[in-house]
């Protein structure tokens, strides 16, 4: 008789700035919109509009690294661009409107100087703005009716997959992709590839999280997050498209909300306490 191996946490990633590299951690504080500093920042255009890589796929070589309160942007292909310092927060100095999908949001401005810096390192006139902690922006609120909140994250506050979903993907793949291709908080090892489909309540360590659905994926996972290009195929995301296609969507990973406080650290084991009561598991090629 086997036994299965334990779920461990491998690997845990904020993004300061939203659509930019991420920073890879030991351990992490969670906050009320997700894990501490994660997607704070965004970068809006001259309409106060929210980019990222879809249309831009030049901030891929805007690449963040760990400072003492706060964070360096370095343009990995303009060594001539010296490295930038960000703190983690913005005093309020200076606001405005910004939207980010259906939603507007009121953001506190950055330095002059960064909004000069990103607009040399990207070609184009843009504005780095902050997310307060005086702002409210919900998670979907007809999943989560106890009013969970979300940074400048796409929908939820975390994102999680297991290592062994990626190895599946990989295996069907001509060319292997990497994790940075997907973006997770929260990447974990042990179970089966997509055992994280079911789940519903879970423990890392004892901070407890809920997994409500599963992550719809987009084109910026065909875009190599070494060279901004976009692979010609559109991979991987075709090949997802073949066996993990749902009501239209390509799903992989799951979206998860969690609690307002606590400290999560690699190395700390899961243990699911629930579970779905109903599994999409429709997928197309199944």
């Amino acid at each position: 008789m086997s036994i299965a191996s334990p779920l461990v946490l491998t690997d845990l990633y904020i993004y300061p700035v939203k659509s930019l590299g991420g920073i890879r951690l030991t351990e992490a504080a969670v906050g009320a919109r997700g894990l501490c500093h994660d997607r704070r920042w965004l970068i809006v255009n001259e309409r106060n509009q929210f980019m990222t890589q879809r249309q831009t796929a030049a901030m891929v070589h805007l690449k963040v690294e760990p400072a003492y309160n706060g964070f360096l942007l370095r343009h990995q292909a303009r060594p001539d661009l010296l490295p930038l310092f960000v703190p983690f927060a913005a005093t309020p100095d200076k606001t405005l409107f910004v939207t980010i999908w259906d939603d507007m949001v009121f953001a506190s401005r950055a330095r002059p100087e960064c909004d000069e810096w990103l607009s040399e390192a990207l070609g184009q006139p843009c504005k780095l703005v902050y997310m307060s902690d005086m702002v409210r922006r919900d998670v979907e609120p007809e999943l989560n009716p106890e009013g969970q909140l979300v940074s400048f994250a796409d929908q939820y506050p975390y994102l999680l997959i297991g290592q062994k979903s990626l190895t599946d993907l990989n295996a069907r793949l001509a060319e292997p992709v990497g994790m940075d291709r997907f973006r997770p908080n929260l990447v974990f090892a042990g179970g089966e590839a997509f055992a994280e489909d079911s789940w519903q309540e879970f423990y890392i360590g004892d901070v407890a999280f809920r997994a409500v659905r599963a992550c719809g994926r987009c084109v910026l996972t065909t875009i190599d997050q070494r060279t901004a290009t976009k692979h010609p195929a559109a991979e991987p995301l075709r090949t997802l498209a073949s066996y993990r296609t749902q009501r239209g969507k390509v799903m992989f990973g799951q979206n998860v909300t969690g609690p307002t406080s606590g400290t999560i650290r690699v190395g700390d084991t899961l243990t699911v306490t629930s579970y779905k009561s109903a599994v999409a598991s429709e997928y197309a090629g199944v």
